[in-house]
């Protein structure tokens, strides 16, 4: 037996929705502007998650998903996605803020392939419900909506039910987050909102024993972990195959992003009660299994059954222009080709991956001998305030710079020259209690100095997601450089 400590997911897999079918859990969770997207994991326990599949690999390649002509989908993108199974389907439906479409991908496996439909109209955080031949989504912010769909599910049915649920007015986060299920003869539709004078999740809970009847109920859980007033909720709920009830929230825990929380649930007079004693544990005690770790070392020699190749851990900023990266397997590098003048948060075919809670450490070999003059290549943290350290090619040679964003504009914190265009770097990242920081390194020998100072990091709306290990190349002059990574290595904890 071993103990795991909440969260029981260290790493950003915000708005999570999970099933169960037969005896095997999936889980998809809000991957916004990465790519492939809508990743989802699977679990036999509840407690130990591995990646199952990525659902898509391009949307629609807009300019703005492909970062071209200047635009970008930072924020935006999938969200808040529905996972359903009914009859032998499984259904993944969510909305995209920069296209304002809703999408529905369908599978009779849940490896794929996927079928794209598009869903007429465009209904923020949607949660589709099954009822025997006919299909619902409940959808909104502050008014909570519910709609039949048609029977290709690509529209609204022409005379199919449409209500409102529930609906608030609210000086910061009116209702959202919908999960509507049917449980024991209950339609129970779960929410999230803010308390009204202060931000904090609280999760809600509404019922009727009718999808045409009145929904009553109220806030039903308000619970922070003791962690800085960031309130656990949003999520529905699973069952177990003994017949316990389960609920996956998320929580609010900085630069590192929103984690999921597990929740033990009983029902209690057809109400669902969160926690133990008004408490979520803050352990769980469960026998060995084994599952490949989310995020791990990488030598990148390995061909995966991914989108594009790679270790599943890895997503591309945006949709990646595959012409301008070299994977050579045999001798585990990644090559990346300046495709012209970029920045850092414009530059393509930046590989990602999560940190995590409450400390992480990427460390990454470049080879900068190839970059052509303004080149610059390294090791970066991807939020809206940014930091990153970089190999650039200079008239007279290379340096190393750390480099933050802050105010506005790029600053210089640091730069040493090299006499090597070979160098390894490492990243320290701390998220614990919000007082989050990265302190870069590059080694000398055996031995690794610190680069510029302990710089913080914030999560932020811009970019709505957590901070991310990031390989880069971007050229502030012309195109025709290229850059090498290898051997990525991962600490967590």
């Amino acid at each position: 037996m071993r103990t795991i400590s909440q969260p029981i997911i260290p790493y950003d897999y915000p708005d999570p929705d999970v099933i169960r079918v037969g005896d095997m859990f999936y889980m998809v969770s809000t991957t916004m502007h990465f790519f492939p997207g809508a990743e989802i994991l699977r679990s036999k326990n509840l407690l130990d998650w591995e990646h199952q599949t990525y659902v898509f690999s391009t949307l629609d390649e807009t300019n703005a998903q492909q970062l071209m002509g200047g635009e970008a989908i930072y924020g935006q993108g999938m969200w808040a996605a529905s996972l359903r199974y009914h009859e032998g389907y499984f259904y993944v439906l969510f909305s995209a803020n920069d296209t304002r479409k809703t999408y529905l991908f369908v599978s009779k496996a849940i490896n794929g392939p996927w079928e794209k439909r598009i869903v007429e109209g465009f209904y923020h955080d949607p949660s589709l419900l099954f009822e025997d031949n006919r299909a619902y989504i409940a959808y909104g912010n502050s008014t909570i909506h519910l709609l039949e769909l048609n029977e290709s599910l690509t529209a609204p049915k022409s005379d199919g039910l449409s209500r409102v649920l529930v609906s608030e007015e609210h000086p910061i986060l009116g209702y959202e987050g919908a999960h509507l299920q049917y449980i024991n003869g209950f339609y129970y539709l779960f929410l999230i909102h803010s308390l009204p004078t202060t931000w904090r999740r609280v999760q809600a809970c509404f019922r009727s024993s009718s999808l045409t009847g009145p929904f009553e109920g109220g806030d039903c859980f308000n619970h922070d972990r003791g962690y800085l007033n960031q309130g656990v909720a949003q999520g529905g709920l699973v069952d177990t195959v003994d017949g316990s009830w389960y609920a996956y929230l998320f929580q609010d825990m900085g630069a590192v992003g929103r984690l999921p929380i597990f929740v033990p649930v009983t029902f209690q007079n057809d109400w669902p009660v969160f926690g133990v004693e008004g408490d979520i544990p803050a352990t769980f005690e469960t026998s060995n299994v084994a599952v490949q770790p989310l995020v791990t070392d990488d030598d990148f020699k390995e061909v995966w059954a991914t989108p594009f190749g790679f270790k599943p851990q890895w997503q591309f900023n945006h949709v990646p222009r595959c012409d301008y990266i070299k994977h050579d397997h045999d001798n585990g590098e990644i090559t990346l080709k300046s495709t012209g003048p970029t920045t850092f948060l414009s530059a393509p075919n930046m590989l990602t991956v999560r940190t995590a809670f409450p400390r992480s450490i990427g460390e990454i070999t470049v080879i900068g001998h190839d970059l052509a003059i303004g080149d610059v290549c390294g090791l970066g943290i991807l939020q809206g305030a940014y930091r990153y350290v970089g190999l650039e090619r200079e008239s007279d040679g290379v340096a190393l710079k750390s480099v933050v964003f802050r105010e506005g504009k790029e600053v210089v914190t640091e730069s040493v020259p090299l006499a090597s265009s070979v160098v390894t770097l490492k990243a320290e990242v701390v998220t614990e209690n919000m007082a989050d920081y990265v302190q870069f390194f590059y080694r000398d020998g055996h031995t690794f100095i610190p680069i510029g100072f302990k710089e913080p990091l914030t999560f932020s709306l811009d970019h709505f997601t957590g901070a991310r290990f990031a390989l880069f190349l971007f050229s502030q002059d012309m195109a025709g450089g290229q850059a090498t990574f290898k051997v990525f290595k991962y600490v967590k904890g």
